[in-house]
């Protein structure tokens, strides 16, 4: 870490008024945190902070050297606002998180584009449907499924979606149309599995109310990409996003079934499914990370303009 960075953390902590809070703000664990005033008054060779269990309170030394660090930070706020004002290139890291499927087929062409328009940003794409805590792994920005409970980055909504289930024409054509939700115990079903366990217990919500249907994987996989793959394949019936199919769908390599439900998995609210970009809360984002993200809503939106209405609209529940 740079002394800047060490200095942005003292005040954080001296703002937030302990070690756990400001850690909770920017993603770090109340040990982390420690370590890192630690070697912050070790390389000083003073005492910032005096600590107890519940409170901390600076030390005169710390007292000093927190307004010092104020006016630090507030002038180099002030010359990188001067500095982005006169530059006329973006340019430099840009690092990003993604589900693997939606990634694949979105994320990484509209940054090829990017970086075709912008030769001097330097891009990182990470695709995996695992969450990761993007400040710990240095992650510029995430783009993620879902409402996240984590207050402390900035989410921005990135386009409307929903939950369907589709299979193969060929699978349908073999082993028919499941016409509830309780036949499909009687079909193959490829299930997605996150943090090792399978989310198998699908969630269904029509004008007859809502039930819950334990399915039994034919496959599985932690990859969303390969329960589309084996989908396509004709292997079984998937429970995708609809971003994540709707091409499949519209060059009819996909069929959607059980249409008139809304669907989730176990441990989501049905429908908090919307797509969202999510970067960490700081005053002043790099130039090439806010542009990214502009340009991706812009590329985005006209993507959601594609949607065929059926695909669009949830299913109207009671």
């Amino acid at each position: 870490m740079s002394r800047i960075d060490d200095i942005e953390l003292f005040v954080r902590v001296v703002k937030a008024g302990g070690l756990a809070t400001a850690g909770r703000q920017i993603g770090l664990s109340p040990s982390s945190m420690t370590a890192r005033i630690n070697a912050l008054e070790r390389y000083y060779k003073t005492r910032l902070l005096n600590r107890t269990t519940r409170r901390i309170s600076l030390t005169d030394a710390g007292e000093s050297f927190y307004h010092s660090c104020l006016r630090i930070l507030e002038q180099l706020e002030d010359a990188e606002a001067c500095l982005q004002k006169h530059q006329q290139n973006l340019s430099g890291r840009l690092r990003i998180t993604a589900p693997s499927d939606l990634g694949g087929q979105y994320i990484a062409p509209a940054l090829a584009e990017f970086v075709r328009i912008n030769p001097e940003v330097r891009p990182h794409l990470h695709l995996g449907d695992g969450v990761v805590n993007l400040i710990e792994q240095g992650f510029d920005l995430g783009v993620r499924f879902g409402n996240l409970p984590d207050s402390n980055l900035v989410v921005r909504h990135l386009a409307d979606n929903r939950r369907i289930l589709v299979a193969a024409p060929a699978y349908v054509q073999k082993h028919g149309r499941p016409a509830s939700p309780e036949d499909l115990s009687q079909h193959r079903c490829l299930v997605l599995e996150r943090h090792g366990e399978a989310l198998n217990e699908w969630r269904f919500r029509d004008n007859e109310g809502s039930r819950r249907i334990t399915v039994t994987p034919t496959l599985s996989s932690n990859d969303g990409s390969v329960i589309r793959r084996w989908a396509l394949a004709g292997a079984g019936i998937a429970c995708k996003s609809v971003w994540d199919v709707k091409q499949d769908i519209a060059a009819s390599r996909l069929v959607t079934l059980l249409d008139e439900h809304v669907l989730g998995f176990q441990h989501s609210d049905n429908q908090k499914t919307g797509l969202q970009i999510i970067y960490p809360s700081r005053r002043y984002l790099p130039r090439q990370v806010a542009a990214f993200i502009e340009y991706l809503r812009a590329r985005m939106d006209e993507e959601g303009r594609k949607l065929p209405a059926n695909l669009a609209t949830p299913a109207k529940t009671p």
